[in-house]
């Protein structure tokens, strides 16, 4: 009487595995938003990427650099993109409609930039991820120059606009040194992450699902 039970729970677990690897997807997007300063523009590839939620709801847009901004080999640990400039634009995104960042932040719909930054050894991330790299959610309307933000307070200043609170929006990312497959893929349960090349760089980017 029992193994029924049994198979039937199973049954539904991989189905509902399905459905749920069915929830998103990703097509091509156009050319960058008009939102964003020329400046801007001019450092980002020609198309973008899509996220389709269930129903073809568009979940979210990104636009990816067409270079890296190479600097020193960092010493700091923890870190996957060893040569990236802390501050520099790596893309563009933007939310049609509510959107979250990694901490489950909402986001207002619009257009942000997205600036690479490490988060601090200072207590506060312990758990978050096995890496310290992550994306910056700026306000286009206010981000507007193509150079690195030199200052790590000045970059949370600005993503602050987003989160409206006292932790920066932020996006989770690593750099990818073997396996990578371009596109949109499930990582883990709730996860789904878009993997894409920045110049030479083939980076990771969470766009959905949040830290627990």
């Amino acid at each position: 009487m029992i193994r029924p039970l049994v198979l039937s729970l199973a049954l539904v677990s991989a189905i509902a595995l399905v459905v749920r690897a069915e929830q998103y997807k990703l097509e091509p997007a156009g050319a960058p938003p008009a939102e964003i300063s020329p400046a801007v523009a001019g450092l980002l590839q020609d198309k973008g990427h899509k996220v389709l939620a269930a129903g073809g709801k568009v979940w979210c847009e990104v636009w990816f650099a067409k270079a890296e901004a190479k600097g020193p080999v960092t010493t700091e640990s923890d870190v996957t993109w060893k040569t990236m400039v802390q501050g520099s634009v790596i893309g563009v995104i933007r939310w049609p409609a509510q959107g979250k960042d990694r901490r489950g932040q909402q986001v207002k719909p619009g257009v942000y930039t997205l600036r690479y930054g490490l988060f601090p050894l200072n207590g506060d991330h312990q758990g978050v991820a096995p890496q310290r790299d992550f994306l910056v959610m700026s306000p286009a309307a206010m981000d507007q120059k193509p150079e690195p933000v030199g200052k790590f307070d000045d970059l949370m200043n600005f993503s602050r606009k987003v989160s409206g609170t006292p932790h920066p929006a932020v996006l989770s990312m690593w750099l990818v040194e073997s396996g990578f497959e371009p596109g949109l893929s499930q990582a883990g349960e709730h996860d789904w992450a878009l993997q894409a090349a920045v110049g030479d760089a083939k980076i990771s980017l969470l766009l959905v699902g949040t830290a627990e």
